[in-house]
């Protein structure tokens, strides 16, 4: 049975450090780690649950599909 504390640690996993220091996160890779934790999202509801609950990634995607990167602008801001 999935636990909503496992939603965070999917997240958590998904962040990417890039060689250039920035810290992003691609929607498709979210959905992957929540597939590990037995979370079942679709990518418009992974990219709901992190605009909702994340303060500190927004969405730097040029295009309007459903796999955004969503990049981390303040790392000492909370999750």
């Amino acid at each position: 049975m999935p636990r909503r504390s496992d939603i965070v640690i999917a997240f958590r996993a998904s962040i990417v450090n890039e060689s250039s220091g920035r810290r992003i996160v691609k929607t498709a890779d979210f959905v992957q780690e929540l597939l590990k934790v037995n979370w079942d999202l679709s990518m418009e509801e992974a990219n709901l649950w992190i605009a909702r609950y994340t303060t500190c990634f927004k969405v730097i995607t040029p295009d309007h599909g459903e796999n955004k990167t969503w990049f981390m602008y303040n790392p000492n801001g909370g999750l």
